[in-house]
């Protein structure tokens, strides 16, 4: 049996900020990262983005260099099995390991389809499927994208970019519908219609076959033929670890403001983690600022500091020449005030709840403003639109 001070299951954004946090207040005491990545701690927004579209950012660029700044062991294409909380050991298939504090940071899981994954079908979500998919890139090649979210926007952004030939398919109508307003949610479509994206909406890809060279997708009754798919579907928490061991769990697994568990000495950050946002209620969310600043604080805390997780944390994308920042909720279905320095382009978008207060604050193309949309979120009372044009930004 290894024993160990801090043991973090997960190999990702999060273990690299939260070995940094431990090195804040502890210097000396051993780190041990299981992950069962082929690749030691990447930053993952550059694997749908700049990593296609910035040549000076080459793919040895995208390592956070861990190991070197913080001293930690990391265990690679290592699985945890077993989490004993009472006996402090966690069963991985590189032996047992003994802890005195523990770190769940599982991620999730991306969510796939009935088609078997493959060298011409990639569910995109790890620094391999990046390269597996750019193999596939500039070969004049049909590849399509399935799915309209983050992970599906950027990517069929990036293959466009990339010479590639791409059909992104995705549920709603417009591309966009149900997280813009339907001016921007047009804009936004026609973007890609205009960057030479093929767009199929209103489309739920059920599943599909490989045959060959060919990837046969099932699309709502109607078979569509592609050289190559990629899978952008979101994720599921990885909960099972912290379910069998008796951790509670909630759609992720539920912490408090200090990140703990249900079990002493046991945390949970990240994508994986629900905890109670100071302004928005209990959360789990699944962007990078929040796996940064939670995972330092976590690290921090393990070491020692009576500190809380305060932090609302914001997400962003970039697409083209279309970026936007936004915190809270964004939902096409609630009400909106929109205020446009340009319209559909420069500006920001309010969304508001039944009660008129505002839950959720897209900003487009602006690059500041995000701590007074912080503000803003946190008033507790009806919002008029005169209350709100003209607000942002303002730092």
């Amino acid at each position: 049996m290894q024993t160990t001070r801090y043991l973090i299951i997960g190999g990702g954004m999060v273990a690299d900020a939260a070995a940094r946090g431990i090195r804040e207040r502890d210097e000396d005491g051993g780190i041990v990262i299981i992950s069962d990545d082929v690749d030691e701690p990447y930053t993952r927004p550059a694997l749908s983005k700049k990593l296609w579209t910035d040549p000076d950012f080459t793919p040895e660029d995208n390592y956070m260099n861990t190991r070197e700044d913080t001293g930690a062991t990391i265990h690679l294409t290592t699985e945890a099995t077993a989490v004993d909380a009472e006996a402090k050991t966690v069963e991985t298939t590189a032996g047992t390991f003994a802890f005195e504090k523990l770190l769940l940071a599982t991620g999730g899981e991306p969510k796939s389809l009935d088609l078997e994954e493959g060298d011409r079908v990639i569910v995109f979500r790890t620094f391999a499927d990046y390269r597996r998919l750019t193999e596939l890139s500039g070969r004049d090649l049909d590849v399509a994208v399935v799915g309209g979210g983050f992970i599906g926007t950027e990517l069929a952004a990036a293959l466009a970019q990339n010479s590639t030939r791409t059909t992104l398919l995705f549920p709603d109508d417009t591309l966009g519908g149900s997280v813009f307003p339907p001016d921007l949610a047009e804009s936004f479509h026609e973007l890609y219609e205009d960057r030479g994206v093929t767009l199929i909406g209103g489309t739920k890809v059920s599943g599909g076959r490989v045959d060959g060279e060919t990837v046969e997708l099932d699309c709502g009754g109607t078979t569509r033929t592609f050289d190559a798919a990629v899978l952008g579907l979101g994720l599921d928490p990885l909960t099972h670890l912290a379910e069998v061991a008796g951790i509670d769990t909630d759609d992720g697994i539920v912490v408090d403001e200090s990140l703990r568990t249900s079990r002493p000495d046991v945390f949970a950050a990240g994508d994986v983690a629900s905890y109670p946002d100071r302004i928005l209620g209990r959360q789990r969310v699944e962007h990078v600022d929040n796996a940064r600043n939670m995972g330092a604080v976590v690290g921090r805390i393990m070491a020692g500091s009576d500190e809380t997780y305060t932090h609302t944390p914001y997400f962003y994308t970039n697409v083209f020449d279309f970026g936007y920042e936004a915190v809270g909720t964004l939902d096409s279905g609630l009400s909106t005030i929109e205020d446009w320095q340009e319209p559909q382009s420069k500006g920001t978008v309010y969304y508001l709840g039944e009660n008129d207060r505002v839950q959720g604050v897209l900003l487009v193309n602006l690059g500041e403003g995000l701590d007074t949309a912080r503000e803003i979120l946190a008033e507790d009372w009806p919002h008029t639109r005169e209350d709100l044009i003209g607000r942002l930004p303002a730092e």
